[in-house]
């Protein structure tokens, strides 16, 4: 029997007006779907995995590091390795983000 490669992830509460959604996913890469209400909120973390983030919608202040930015639809941006954060929801929106290696915890 062929192995299939699609394969629907459910919506999942992520806490603080957050959820995630995961829309595929290999060993090697993840790419994962983020709703957030207004006011929503991504604490301030850290993990190994390098994150490729898109801005679908909304506006979002991102903390990276040190530096707070403003990111509304249309941006991009990549998060390397090991480096603190977290962002807050202006107003409601969807981020897409991508993860190299996977990230099993979401699985």
């Amino acid at each position: 029997m062929p192995r299939s490669f699609v394969r629907i992830y459910p919506s999942v509460d992520a806490g603080n007006g957050v959820t995630r959604r995961v829309l595929a996913e290999s060993p090697e890469l993840m790419v994962v779907e983020f709703r957030f209400a207004k006011d929503g909120a991504g604490a301030l973390h850290n993990h190994p995995h390098v994150q490729a983030t898109y801005v679908k919608s909304g506006v979002f202040e991102f903390t990276i590091g040190d530096e707070v930015v403003l990111v509304r639809g249309g941006d991009s941006f990549v998060i390397p390795s090991s480096v603190a954060h977290g962002c807050r929801a202006l107003e409601e929106g969807v981020l897409i983000d991508t993860f190299t290696p996977r990230r099993d915890d979401f699985l």
